[in-house]
Parts: C-alpha cells; structure tokens; sequence
C-alpha cells in the first residue's frame, strides 16, 4: 500500500529508537529531573524543572521530552514507538508461542521417560505378560492364514506356550507329558484340553507335512489351548 515503510526500513528505524531512547534520552531525563542541571546531551533543562520532589509519573516524562524535544524529533520518536511497540508485540507473541509449545514438549518428555523408568522397574514376570499376548495374536494370524503351514506352526507355538505354562506353575518333568502326568486335576480344570491339544502337536511332529489338516480342525485344536490359558490368565 502507498505510504508503508518496508521491513529493512522499519527495522532500521526500531533500532535507532531503542538506541536514541537506552542511551540518550533516558540518561538525560533522568539526570535533568534528579539534579535540574543542564545536560550535555540533552541539552539545557527547561525552565521550571527542577530536582524530583514527588513521584515522576509516565505524563510527566512524555510532557517532559515533549519540552525538551524539537516538533520533527517529538514527531519521529511517536511514531517509532508505536511501530516499536507494535513489532515488540508480535515478537512476543512469537515467543510466547515458542515458550508455551517447550513447555509441552517437556512434559510430553518427562511423562515418556517417567514411563520407561516404570517399566525399567518392573520385574521379567510382569514383562512376560504383553510377551504372552503378542505371542497369541501372532497364533491367532497364522491360524487366519490359508497356508497349511502356518496352521502347523500355530500349534507347535501353541504347544510351546503351554510347557511354559506348566514351568511357570511349578510341573516338574522332561517332556510335556511327563508334566501334564504331575497335573492334580483339582487345580488344573482344562487338563483334558491340553492333552488333547499336546496329542495333535505329536502328531504334526511325528508326521510333518503329510499330516493333512483343515481349517476347522486347526481352529479346533487352537480353542483348546485357549480354554487352558484363560484358565490361568495367559491370555484375556
């Protein structure tokens, strides 16, 4: 638009008014009003000004630098200043905006390492738990598969999983028969799952690949070693 300063200019121009402000005519004010002398800077006080008797209000400064001031030099610190105040605003609001988003970020780091501090200190019982969980949707994928493979694998995982299991409550033996053998039924209620489950994974082993198996037999064989591992809370 006709009439606006560019930026290099207005910069330019902030910058001699910070400077003619700081070290000119802040120091002189100052000075004048305090020891109503004649400043060298300033130049000669006016008359009337003398030594500070009550509290400088801000109309009195701008009265002041009115007085002392020429109408071209008044003029161009007016309008500087309300450039300056103008550009200090966005500046500020700029950096408000920096300050705030820090703040954030902080807090986003500070929970995070919180977080792993905690998980840090939990013990390899408890980290066991998620381990299990992905474990069962990686069965529960190759089970979904069409590849007669994966169902193959699926069952072995299975049966791996329930070893585990009986590891973890403390049924002693070489194989997992000789565990399933130790079971006492009062506290295992699925044990009939699991040997069942156990006696189609020998079956795959011994057999491999000419071992045939269908979609509803493999979902079959999975569900019993579902039933086991909800039993003992394995899997939700």
């Amino acid at each position: 638009m006709p009439g606006d300063i560019p930026i290099g200019e207005a910069f330019t121009n902030i910058i001699w008014y910070v400077g003619e402000l700081a070290f000119r005519l802040v120091p002189g004010t100052i000075l004048s009003l305090s020891q109503n002398i004649n400043d060298p800077v300033a130049g000669p006080v006016p008359s009337g000004i003398g030594p500070i008797a009550e509290p400088v209000t801000t109309e009195s400064v701008v009265t002041y630098l009115e007085r002392i001031s020429t109408p071209e030099q008044y003029s161009s610190l007016v309008h500087n200043w309300e450039m300056y105040v103008a550009y200090v605003m966005a500046l500020s609001l700029v950096l408000l905006t920096i300050v705030i988003y820090c703040s954030i970020r902080v807090r986003q780091l500070r929970y995070w390492e919180r977080k792993q501090f905690e998980a840090a200190a939990q013990t390899v019982v408890a980290e066991d738990v998620p381990r299990t969980i992905l474990r069962w949707k990686r069965i529960i994928e190759q089970v979904s598969s069409d590849n007669e493979q994966n169902w193959r694998l699926a069952i072995l995982e299975a049966d791996i999983m329930l070893s585990e299991l009986l590891d973890r409550e403390g049924h002693k033996g070489d194989t997992i028969a000789d565990k399933l053998k130790n079971v006492d039924r009062a506290s295992f209620n699925t044990i009939d799952f699991a040997w069942e489950g156990h006696k189609v994974r020998n079956r795959i082993a011994h057999e491999g690949a000419s071992m045939h198996l269908t979609d509803r037999e493999v979902r079959r064989v999975i569900h019993l070693y579902e039933r086991v591992f909800r039993e003992f809370g394995i899997i939700e």
